[in-house]
């Protein structure tokens, strides 16, 4: 269970199926609500989910769209995809537009909108791809020394405000290169965001999903 405007990542790793756990939450995300059904359909009418993919593969990506049409989510989904083969500019820019049209339905329709933002690492790995080609200075594994305010700058677009109902909630996905937490990555995302939630490679090898 997520609390509106919670924000709370997922830490995954290469092989992990944390795309199959993307898309499962997305076809089955609900908001709780009494047991009054009026009530119940009236709050559903004011959910949505912004899916965010960064780098993902073709065959990913169809499968993403695949998922949410068979479902049904798809009526309540909005997609920003950028694909493996796009320019790495694109890449930084698709979670900020994404966030935008988050804020909009949010803060000016008054809906509960949840943000599943993945991979993480791509948009970072664009970005430390982009600082270097500006040759600007790089930090800690060649990223630029703002890596941590520019995520800070995505997950802070997180919350509640005092002149709306509505809410953004996000669920930001990353890969640690070689299962490796303290990489920069996932190390500046568990400082910015709520804590994490950690997929072990043991209960995957063990056939526990």
């Amino acid at each position: 269970t997520l609390v509106l405007g919670q924000k709370l990542p997922i830490f995954s790793g290469s092989g992990l199926p944390h795309d199959q756990l993307a898309a499962q939450i997305v076809r089955q995300a609900t908001i709780l609500a009494s047991d009054e059904d009026d009530l119940r359909d009236s709050v559903q009418q004011r959910f949505a989910v912004v899916f965010v993919g960064m780098g993902v593969k073709h065959d990913v990506a169809e499968y993403f769209r695949n998922s949410f049409s068979e479902s049904g989510a798809l009526s309540r989904v909005a997609m920003f995809l950028n694909l493996a083969d796009d320019p790495p500019i694109k890449r930084l820019v698709t979670p900020h537009s994404a966030l935008t049209l988050a804020e909009f339905l949010a803060f000016k329709r008054d809906m509960h909108v949840l943000v599943v933002l993945t991979d993480m690492t791509n948009y970072c790995e664009a970005l430390r791809q982009i600082s270097s080609v500006r040759g600007e200075v790089p930090s800690r594994k060649g990223y630029p020394g703002y890596l941590y305010s520019n995520l800070a700058s995505l997950y802070e677009r997180t919350g509640r405000i005092k002149d709306s109902s509505g809410s953004i909630t996000q669920l930001p996905i990353l890969t640690m290169p070689n299962d490796d937490i303290t990489h920069p990555v996932p190390d500046l995302t568990g400082y910015i965001t709520e804590g994490q939630i950690v997929l072990s490679r043991e209960l995957y090898q063990r056939g526990i999903t």
